[in-house]
């Protein structure tokens, strides 16, 4: 499989990526730091749709269903050099569904998920994963 995305940036001004038929601002000037994402925001972002890409994916194959998830995800970064350290999500699936088996959700996540296995190379990466009773 092979991606294409474009960004583009006006000098002075916040940039925008450009994939498929979406437009993503975000910042990169001091006048939109409290307002758009910035580079390692969008970078935190890709790694969440990632994995709740995955439990969309998992919920048809291990033949569970939940109504929706929600997922944290911190991550503390180094200065020297710059790079992320360490990566810790939390993500809930609400569902009332017995056949969901979390632990091996969190399991496949980690094994087949692109982003996720891309960012394990450069850093830690801890979570859990747990269900809520919708209510």
């Amino acid at each position: 499989m092979n991606y294409h995305i474009k960004a583009s940036s006006i000098s002075n001004e916040d940039a925008v990526i450009h994939i498929k038929q979406s437009n993503i601002a975000f910042g990169t000037t001091s006048v939109t730091a409290e307002t758009l994402p910035n580079p390692a925001e969008l970078f935190l972002g890709s790694f969440a749709a990632c994995m709740l890409k995955n439990v969309e994916r998992f919920a048809e194959m291990m033949k569970f269903s939940y109504s929706g998830a929600t997922l944290v995800v911190n991550a503390t970064r180094l200065e020297n050099p710059p790079r992320m350290e360490n990566i810790v999500y939390v993500l809930t699936i609400n569902s009332e569904d017995k056949k969901l088996n979390s632990d091996l959700l969190k399991r496949n996540i980690e094994k087949f998920g692109t982003i996720f296995n891309t960012i394990k190379l450069a850093c830690a990466i801890s979570g859990t994963v747990s269900v809520k009773a919708n209510v």
